[in-house]
Formats: structure tokens, C-alpha cells, sequence
């Protein structure tokens, strides 16, 4: 209960986020696409890194959002 507080949370402080997400992965995440996040500190260091999403990835990934969905 605690962490469904917290996630309701951030997506009421940064809406924009779960809209992303959704429109991203909406019709579900594939094999070979890849992700790239970009950290900008306030001083303006960039650090940025990519991923190919793998087969163990989406296993990953289902499972989260089972857990979610109980």
C-alpha cells in the first residue's frame, strides 16, 4: 500500500512521465528497441546510457506489472 501511495504520488507531482510511458509503451515494448535515459544535473553535467531491450528484459517487465496489478 505504501508503494502504490508513493507511485500516486510522483505521477501527481511529474503527470507528464506516466502520459510518456504510456504513449511509448502503449502498445507494448519489443525485442531490439532501445531505451536511452538522460540525467541532467542542475549544473548541467549530462550523463546518458542506452539499453536494447532483451527477451529477460520483458520477462522482467511482466512480472513487475503483475505484482502491480494484485
Amino acid at each position: 500500500m505504501k508503494l502504490m501511495s508513493a507511485k500516486n504520488k510522483f505521477n501527481a507531482n511529474h503527470p507528464k512521465v506516466g502520459a510518456f510511458f504510456k504513449a511509448a509503451f502503449g502498445s507494448g515494448l519489443q525485442e531490439g528497441t532501445i531505451l536511452e535515459l538522460t540525467v541532467t544535473k542542475p549544473d548541467g553535467e549530462k550523463m546518458t546510457t542506452n539499453l536494447k531491450v532483451k527477451p529477460s528484459d520483458l520477462e522482467l517487465l511482466n512480472e513487475l506489472r503483475n505484482m502491480s496489478n494484485k
